[in-house]
């Protein structure tokens, strides 16, 4: 009888461990359950604030704006060509490095490089010599309003091609009188001052209004009432220094001049005196017209967007009329939240024609950049083989012929954002798209 009770007593013993065991099992199972509900619970918690911190980047993101521009494919070969060249002669400042600028002084010389180099390297000069890169901040032109008074002039909307319109009464201006309220000298910086406005300020908000590159603008001068008591020597003098600061340093940037109530003394007399002061291809923008040909501006610039003293509709309610409203794009606060915001995105859509008007859109190999635009590239994106001012770069940077491209571009600057300059951080291969337009909303970083 001991010995089968001996094995109860074991089987029993048996019965229980295993009781344990699957107690035991149960109860690290129950807590492998009850950690991983804790895990899943954490993790859906943190899925969730991310994507609520998400959601809430890009409900406060500044919206993108699509800016297309249409390349021609040789002036772009022209412009690489200068580039590098200046790339390798040290003449290239981060600022200054920009497309649209590199083809305006090319056009100025024919697309000679070596004259192009030249007067490049001369406007950098001036630049450094005159201040002109801080003017904007360092010059205060404090007799403006009494000088509005004898020389009307000012900024007053766009044509219809969303340019923007620059207008001067000419037949209303006192050069003596003028003189006695400034000087020549700072008349010019305020000259300059202006010229500065415009290419960081309204021509940015004018490609934004437009949703396409806008880089000139048309000019309006009235001449009603101009005879030779206007055109003193201290005029003459202005009008030579004022054209040739522009043909020199900010060339190609007018795309018309309209001279209109043109009488027939102005244009026997005054007209072919005052071409002496300009450049040849200045003057064949301009167009002569007489009082009745004044209509032709209505071609060219809507009503609306024209004074009521040059045939048009607007009559600001401002205090001294149309010439002191500044109206334009660039008055409006949520285009330039976009010219100036950090957070501010675009997308460049560039179309490139050929010589022979066929379109065709060559792969940009998308480099990182070298101080206009912030550099969150990886540091093989920022190697010397990707910058094509390196040794390195002269031999690797391809521009390959391919589909449509849509880049995007991210403001940090007043003028970082109308910089037309291919780098963009984080980006080393080229990016494609099909024959369809469209534009990517891309958070990346700032013409």
């Amino acid at each position: 009888m001991s010995g089968v009770e001996g094995i109860g007593i074991h089987d029993e013993i048996r019965e229980r461990r295993s009781d344990f065991e699957d107690s035991e099992d149960e109860r690290q199972r129950s807590k492998i359950d009850t950690l991983e509900n804790k895990a899943i619970n954490a993790s859906s918690k943190f899925t969730h604030s991310l994507k609520k911190r998400g959601e809430t980047k890009i409900d406060n993101r500044v919206p993108s704006v699509s800016i297309e521009e249409v390349r021609d494919a040789q002036e772009e070969t022209a412009v690489l060509e200068l580039r590098q060249k200046l790339c390798e002669r040290g003449s290239l400042p981060a600022r200054h490095d920009d497309y649209h600028a590199l083809l305006r002084f090319l056009k100025a010389r024919d697309f000679n490089i070596e004259k192009t180099i030249q007067m490049w390297e001369e406007m950098l000069r001036w630049r450094k010599e005159y201040g002109a890169d801080s003017i904007l901040e360092d010059f205060e032109f404090e007799e403006l309003e009494e000088v509005l008074q004898y020389y009307p002039q000012g900024y007053h909307g766009v044509d219809k091609e969303e340019r923007p319109v620059y207008i001067e009464r000419l037949g209303k201006a006192h050069p003596s009188r003028l003189m006695r309220i400034t000087t020549i000298d700072r008349f010019v910086k305020y000259h300059v001052q202006e010229f500065e406005r415009t290419l960081q300020e309204k021509f940015p908000a004018c490609s934004i209004a437009a949703k396409r590159r806008i880089c000139s603008s048309t000019t309006i001068l009235d001449v009603q009432g101009l005879g030779m008591k206007n055109f003193s020597p201290t005029a003459a003098n202005l009008l030579a220094t004022l054209s040739k600061l522009d043909n020199s340093y900010y060339p190609e940037t007018l795309h018309r001049m309209y001279i209109v109530n043109a009488s027939t003394g102005f244009k026997n007399m005054l007209w072919p005196v005052a071409q002496k002061f300009l450049d040849a291809k200045s003057v064949a923008k301009i167009q002569v017209l007489e009082p009745k040909d004044s209509y032709k501006l209505l071609e060219v610039i809507d009503s609306s967007q024209l004074p009521d003293f040059l045939g048009g509709s607007c009559t600001c309610p401002v205090e001294g009329g149309c010439l002191r409203s500044n109206k334009g794009p660039w008055k409006d606060p949520d285009i330039m939240k976009l010219v100036h915001n950090s957070e501010g995105t675009f997308v460049r859509q560039i179309t490139r024609v050929s010589s022979d008007q066929q379109n065709f859109r060559p792969g940009i190999q998308l480099r990182p950049s070298k101080g206009r635009f912030s550099d969150t590239s990886t540091p093989e994106s920022g190697s010397d083989i990707d910058d094509p001012c390196s040794p390195l770069g002269q031999r690797s940077s391809t521009y390959s012929r391919s589909d449509p491209v849509h880049e995007e571009v991210r403001v940090l600057e007043s003028n970082g954002y109308y910089s037309c300059d291919e780098s963009i951080p984080g980006a080393e291969k080229a990016v494609k798209s099909d024959n369809s337009r469209h534009t990517e909303d891309q958070p990346l970083q700032n013409c």
